[in-house]
């Protein structure tokens, strides 16, 4: 892999795993349509920093809300947690949302990774969601804020991201959807997917990275390593920051036709190669 294809993946990532549109598909056909064919083992090392680099994008964000839930975890169990607004209800949304996930993935991660990592699957998955994204943009009631979550909302928020591990249908795209049908607000949403994408993308880091372990890594890599993880860092911060301001007034509508195009794009590709 190049310094170049490294900092494009990067950005992708950066962009891609908080828009609507999918990171691992788009990680997936990068690949795929530039011909960057990767030893398997350094290719899942990659994705692992790029996550890294998308998950300190989310920490630096959401850096106040997270101080803030850590402050209030010895009063997860009081009374007082159940109040609208404060920090120890979120954190206990945030603790039942990732429920579905942990469980999908202990069970089906082997199945996802070795059967349906494929240009096709993605494709398939990025037009399904483009239909559900267009369709709860017409049903939601768009009125909640994130603080009126309730434990239903978060784990059927949470089933929702366990389906994003399958590569093409986007946690924020599935989850931020379901959330609009719940009559949450898209800025709200969208808060609470990415404060639910901790958890996950900590705990998916955490074990890609011991089963990687043993892998030695040599400067080069490390080098490309560094720069996907500082790359998709800093473009996933602004990807933050200008896409919650976006959805404060617009619809997801623009993101479901790019979907479709690129799922048509695709399949295209794969009839004629």
């Amino acid at each position: 892999m190049s310094l170049a294809a490294a900092i494009l993946l990067g950005i992708v990532q950066g962009l891609t795993e908080f828009l609507p549109v999918s990171s691992s598909a788009h990680l997936i056909l990068a690949r795929a349509f530039f011909g960057w064919d990767v030893p398997a083992d350094f290719g899942l090392a990659f994705d692992v920093a790029l996550h890294i680099g998308t998950l300190a994008a989310i920490l630096a964000f959401f850096r106040r809300e997270i101080a803030a839930m850590v402050a209030a975890i010895p009063s997860l169990l009081s009374p007082a947690a159940g109040v609208p607004g404060d920090p120890a209800r979120l954190a206990q949304r945030i603790v039942a949302g990732t429920v579905p996930v942990v469980v999908v993935g202990l069970l089906f991660n082997d199945f996802i990774e070795e059967t349906l990592r494929t240009p096709a699957v993605a494709a398939g998955a990025l037009a399904v969601g483009a239909a559900l994204m267009f369709a709860a943009e017409r049903l939601g009631t768009n009125r909640r804020a994130e603080d009126t979550v309730t434990w239903l909302d978060a784990v059927l928020i949470g089933c929702a991201q366990a389906s994003a591990l399958i590569p093409g249908v986007s946690r924020s795209g599935a989850t931020i959807s379901l959330g609009l049908l719940l009559g949450l607000r898209r800025d709200a949403a969208a808060r609470f997917t990415f404060l639910l994408a901790i958890p996950a993308t900590l705990a998916a880091a955490g074990k890609e990275s011991l089963e990687l372990a043993h892998m030695g890594v040599s400067a080069t890599n490390a080098r490309l390593m560094a720069v996907g993880v500082i790359v998709s860092a800093l473009v996933g911060y602004i990807t933050i920051k200008y896409f919650l301001r976006f959805l404060a007034g617009n619809r997801l509508d623009v993101f479901a036709y790019y979907r479709w195009a690129l799922a048509a794009a695709t399949l295209v590709w794969l009839f004629r190669s």
